[in-house]
């Protein structure tokens, strides 16, 4: 796993320099655990990841309900006082999260994380856990 979170890290980097704005970058387990991150605090980093366990089951049981699509959530987008959260799927069992202020635009966002992902999205995966330990 170290390995793994320091091949990230000109990653994350990349697109923390591409778009204006950003504060955060997470990747994250399914299970809310941090993997990754780049900028910011590493406790708020990992306050990010375990809220976003939450917010990704919220949005796949959302996204159930609809009567077309597979039911899996895709990417989240909340609009906060003072800027942006936005939560993208990223390979199995794996999540991007980035904090961002205003001056970071939702859809050039959306556009250069959905790069990211598809760049290096098997990467950004997770094993199953049982237990807390990897199966």
């Amino acid at each position: 796993m170290i390995q793994q979170r320091q091949n990230f890290d000109w990653m994350l980097k990349e697109l923390y320099d591409s778009v204006p704005g950003i504060e955060m970058i997470v990747v994250l387990s399914a299970d809310g655990l941090r993997i990754a991150r780049y900028s910011g605090d590493p406790d708020a980093a990992d306050r990010v990841a375990a809220a976003c366990a939450g917010l990704q089951s919220l949005a796949a049981a959302v996204a159930q309900e609809l009567p077309v699509g597979n039911g899996e959530m895709k990417m989240v987008v909340v609009e906060l006082d003072k800027g942006y959260f936005y939560l993208m799927a990223a390979g199995a069992n794996a999540y991007l999260a980035v904090l961002s202020d205003i001056r970071c635009e939702p859809g050039a966002m959306s556009h250069y994380m959905r790069d990211l992902v598809l760049r290096i999205g098997e990467h950004l995966t997770s094993p199953p856990r049982r237990n807390g330990q990897t199966v």
